[in-house]
Order: structure tokens, then C-alpha cells, then sequence
């Protein structure tokens, strides 16, 4: 088992290297310049040979294999760099952000697995058939429904036209209703598709038909045997779609006004911070393979045939 999970976790360091490497250097390759976008402005009048200076001072003037040996060194050992925007610290900006998309994220994700499994347990379990048919075509709908639009929607019946939560002056609770209702909804759906499809493949499966017979009810059926089944798939895309959250966290944080790290990255890209999109990039990269390292360590737990694949 310890062979499997050092294994697991070279694979998940050799990712972040890889994907360190790519996003330093696509960073670096695209057109434009912070250091230009922040100090080139004629407003500013500062001459040619001082913004060449100010380059100079962020090592921007260094060849490229120079600043991403630096940049590679500094992430190892904690120095993520300085904004080229506000020449505050990155590691303090993420540190100020950070809470603010943790609790977003967090909180969509637990309530994306409850609509989840309502919607599957419902279409599967419901007691009449109108209601299950109605269930298993919410998943297609939710899908096609675009964040930004949800957000809007969202403000203006719960905010504007209902007055349920204020726009401001809302408390920390009721700032999280309405972003993590925008986020969670897309991301429940493909995860209810995923256990309807595999709550339904595992009622088809011989041994629940002989528990059925030996008198079990559908209670027991569920909690006992098709739920444990059913589990491995969606606990893959759950994986998955975590990952996704931060993406969505972009689009909702700056429609919501929150300053977390989506609205940090907005920023960022719109006057082209490039230590702090990259200290971004890395951070949701280690973010998801994290997710997907535990994700991949639970399925020995889940299923007893994994266990015994790890032992040999």
C-alpha cells in the first residue's frame, strides 16, 4: 500500500513540475508586458531608460532560462515573487484571497453533491413516475446553463425582485448564498448523470435482484448495495469537477464582487501580472492534483478488488 501511495505522490509532483513549466513559459511567450502596462503609460512620463530600470529591479531584462530557474528556486522555497501590478507580495495576496474562494468553493461543492444525489435518488427511488421523469431532465438542462447568466438571474429574482438577500451589506453567510447556488447548480448535473447512469447499471446486476428476492427492502437495497457500487464512478468526475470550481470562482467572484482569487486572477490577466497568474495557475493545479491524489486513495477504501490489486 505505502509503494502505491509514494508512487501516487511522485506522479502528483511530476505534474506540478510539468505543469510549473508549461505556465512559465506560455506566461512568458504571450504578447504584451506588465512592466509596460504598469510604468509605459504617457501619464506616468517616466522616460525609457527608467522603465528599462524598473525592468532591470524585477529581473525582467534577465534571459529566460535565467528568471525561470529563479522563479522555480523562489516557488520552492516559498517566494512566489512580487506583483508587477502593486509590488505587493504574492504570497501575502494569496494569502488575503485565499479564504474568500476556499469558502466559495467549499461551500458549492457540498451543496453540488446534495442536488446531486437528490436528483439521482429521486429520479431513481421517486414514488411516481411523473416526478422521475422530470428528475432525470434536469441534469441536460443545468449543464447547458452558463454560469454568468445563473449569477445574473439569481441577483435580480433574489435580490432586486425578492429582497431575500441584500446586494449590500450582507453578511458573510448571506454573501455565500447566491455565488455557491451559481457555481454548484452546472456542477451538480454531469455528478447526478454519473450515479443516476451507475445506480441504474448496478440495479440491473444479478445480485440485487437474489437480495430482492430474499426479502430486503428498498432502503437496504440502496444504503446496503447499490449505493457502495455506485459510488466509484461518481467519486471520479466529483474529482474532477472540483478542479472545476476555481474556473467557475473566476466568473462568479467578479460578478458577485468578491475578492477572492477569481477576482484576483481577473485582475491579474487584465494588466498582465504574470507572477501572480503564475503562483495562480500552480496553486489550481496543486489544487486538483491534490484532489485527485485523495480521489485516487480512496478507491482501495471504497472497493475491496482495489485492495487486493495494491497488495500485489
Amino acid at each position: 500500500m505505502w509503494s502505491y501511495v509514494l508512487r501516487r505522490l511522485g506522479q502528483a509532483l511530476l505534474v506540478l513540475l510539468v505543469a510549473f513549466t508549461a505556465t512559465f513559459f506560455l506566461l512568458h511567450y504571450l504578447p504584451g508586458d506588465a512592466v509596460i502596462a504598469r510604468y509605459g503609460s504617457p501619464q506616468l512620463g517616466l522616460s525609457s531608460a527608467e522603465v528599462a530600470e524598473i525592468r532591470a529591479s524585477m529581473g525582467a531584462d534577465q534571459p529566460v532560462w535565467t528568471q525561470f530557474w529563479l522563479a522555480l528556486t523562489g516557488f520552492l522555497t516559498g517566494n512566489l515573487g512580487y506583483s508587477a501590478q502593486t509590488g505587493a507580495s504574492v504570497s501575502s495576496m494569496l494569502t488575503t484571497a485565499l479564504p474568500e474562494t476556499a469558502a466559495l468553493t467549499l461551500t458549492s461543492f457540498l451543496l453540488a453533491v446534495v442536488l446531486a444525489f437528490t436528483i439521482a435518488f429521486t429520479s431513481t427511488f421517486g414514488r411516481f413516475a411523473w416526478l422521475r421523469r422530470v428528475m432525470r431532465a434536469l441534469p441536460p438542462l443545468f449543464i447547458s446553463i452558463p454560469v454568468f447568466w445563473l449569477a445574473i438571474v439569481l441577483i435580480q429574482i433574489f435580490s432586486f425582485q425578492l429582497g431575500l438577500v441584500p446586494v449590500i451589506g450582507a453578511s458573510d453567510l448571506q454573501a455565500l448564498v447566491l455565488p455557491s447556488l451559481a457555481i454548484s447548480v452546472p456542477i451538480a448535473a454531469p455528478l447526478a448523470q454519473i450515479l443516476v447512469s451507475s445506480i441504474d447499471e448496478v440495479r440491473s446486476q444479478p445480485f440485487v435482484s437474489v437480495v430482492r428476492a430474499k426479502g430486503a427492502s428498498t432502503n437496504w437495497l440502496l444504503w446496503r448495495n447499490v449505493l457502495g457500487n455506485a459510488l466509484l464512478p461518481a467519486l471520479t468526475i466529483a474529482g474532477l469537477l472540483f478542479g472545476e470550481l476555481i474556473a467557475g470562482a473566476v466568473v462568479t467572484e467578479t460578478i458577485f464582487g468578491r475578492s477572492g482569487i477569481g477576482r484576483m486572477t481577473e485582475q491579474a490577466v487584465a494588466n498582465r501580472d504574470m507572477p501572480v497568474l503564475q503562483a495562480i495557475v500552480v496553486l489550481s493545479a496543486a489544487t486538483f492534483v491534490l484532489i485527485n491524489l485523495i480521489v485516487d486513495l480512496l478507491y482501495p477504501v471504497l472497493d475491496p478488488r482495489l485492495r487486493k490489486k495494491v497488495r500485489v
